[in-house]
């Protein structure tokens, strides 16, 4: 049954993420997968390299990126 992770944090994600993309790319491909997310918290610094190395490995890139969103303005206290 093919399998995709969608919900990946790389080393953009400070203080949360740990994958390496190139190393994150080749586990993916080792593990017969096709695709993988990327989804670093509120940054996208690493979609580029990202993207690249997918691409030249033969994976399917899937580019995201986890936001939070709030009510209001980030000034207000409730």
């Amino acid at each position: 049954m093919p399998f995709t992770h969608l919900h990946v944090h790389t080393e953009f994600s400070l203080l949360d993420g740990a994958s390496r993309i190139k190393e994150l790319i080749k586990t993916t491909k080792e593990l017969g997968m096709d695709s993988i997310a990327i989804t670093d918290h509120g940054a996208m610094y690493g979609v580029i390299d990202f993207y690249k190395e997918a691409k030249k490995q033969g994976v399917k890139p899937i580019i995201g990126c986890e936001v939070y969103v709030a009510p209001g303005a980030r000034q207000e206290h409730r």
